[in-house]
């Protein structure tokens, strides 16, 4: 029986796992929980309550991408993961800040700006197994997913303004690795792998575009994932639209704004 991996549909750390998988050339089965589901799922047969999470063939559980990219390394040490011109160390260093520092900030930016533009989350469900949820019922059904997830990662406004602010230099440290040879090497490392499935997210809130177009990680970002098909239209997030005062802005009519 192969490796089975529980994902979420669209989380970048699940694809992070994925690629990690494909480039081992480990066969396995994808498992998909439904969005706000993964805590019931998950806690019970791996002790946390995120994605991913693996179960291999030999029964062993592995629970989360970096432990998930070791435990591959160890059992299959070839194509490396932690290998290259800038040495381990490096790499390690930059994936551990790709999953403790990188990795959260879409998941404040996201379900904000599903808050604004709750339609953008039926294009979101494209190339699911599961089948496609129709409009209606994903408006529906955002009513009762958006608290949970706001609730789950810790979102509210002050989070949301503190992550644009500081994604530049979050930016810049990516450039900054791509010149030193740490990321973007000959094949993928394990900081790749961690960090490019952040900025495809990221890409898909049209707001960020400007941010990233025309730096290195902009072309670095699809180099071994396709950009993502789906987007959240502009005006999702709080990017220069707050008064003097810090009050949240406006949501754009017909639509409601996210709370904290």
């Amino acid at each position: 029986m192969p490796a089975r991996l529980f994902v979420v549909h669209g989380s970048h750390p699940c694809a992070t796992a994925e690629q990690a998988l494909e480039l081992k050339g480990v066969p396995f089965r994808r498992v998909e929980i439904p969005a706000a589901m993964q805590p019931l799922v998950m806690k019970p047969m791996f002790g946390g309550r995120t994605v991913p999470g693996i179960r291999f063939e030999d029964g062993e559980k592995v629970q989360g991408s970096r432990a998930i990219l070791r435990a591959l390394e160890r059992r299959v040490p070839n194509p490396p993961l932690y290998d290259g011109a800038a040495g381990a160390a490096a790499i390690e260093e930059a994936e551990r800040w790709g999953d403790e520092v990188f990795q959260p900030v879409p998941r404040s930016l996201l379900w904000t700006a599903f808050g604004v533009y709750p339609r953008a989350m039926h294009a979101f469900q494209d190339g699911q197994r599961s089948p496609k949820l129709p409009m209606p019922v994903v408006l529906a059904a955002a009513k009762v997913i958006l608290p949970v997830e706001r609730r789950l990662n810790d979102v509210s406004d002050a989070a949301t303004r503190t992550a644009i602010a500081e994604l530049p230099g979050m930016l810049d440290r990516i450039d900054g690795l791509i010149a030193a040879g740490v990321l973007n090497g000959e094949r993928p490392n394990a900081a790749d792998l961690q960090i490019a499935p952040t900025l495809r997210l990221l890409w898909a809130l049209r707001d960020l575009r400007p941010l990233i177009a025309g730096r290195p990680a902009e072309a670095y970002m699809s180099r071994w994932l396709a950009p993502m098909a789906a987007s959240v239209p502009e005006g999702a997030l709080p990017m220069d639209r707050a008064d003097a005062s810090g009050a949240p802005a406006a949501a754009p009519e017909g639509q409601a704004a996210p709370t904290g």
